[in-house]
């Protein structure tokens, strides 16, 4: 008999300071300069990661959720020998892999949605881009 994993409750105030200390971090400007750039949102419902991949096709980029984090890769082939890759991993305060994640890409825009309610697979795994 499989036993149920525990799911703890999220600390909105951990999250809040975890927020707060992502913005304020200098590495993060530089990892925007040098990969892509990531903005971050709260509403009352989930948390929204935004990556303005623009050079991109849909095709072309992966979502990941392993455990904590959030692992956002791009690929490119721009010539056959050359090939163009950026990936930023970001950290939650979190297991997001219990929440509902779900993903589009539309117009240059990545839009990642973690859900605050709603409960995700529990496991590591690969977000669909429609």
């Amino acid at each position: 008999m499989k036993s149920k994993k525990n799911i703890q409750p999220i600390d909105f105030d951990l999250v809040e300071k975890w927020l707060e200390n992502y913005c304020l971090d200098p590495l993060t400007t530089q990892d925007d300069l040098i990969q892509f750039r990531i903005d971050l949102y709260e509403t009352d419902q989930e948390w929204i990661v935004e990556a303005l991949l623009s050079e991109f096709d849909s095709s072309e980029i992966k979502v990941y959720i392993e455990e904590k984090q959030l692992v956002i890769t791009a690929d490119k082939v721009s010539t056959p020998s050359k090939l163009q890759k950026r990936v930023r991993t970001i950290q939650f305060p979190f297991e997001v892999i219990n929440q509902k994640v779900t993903a589009n890409y539309i117009n240059g825009i990545l839009e990642v949605h973690i859900s605050k309610s709603e409960k995700g697979l529990g496991k590591n795994c690969y977000i669909t881009l429609p």
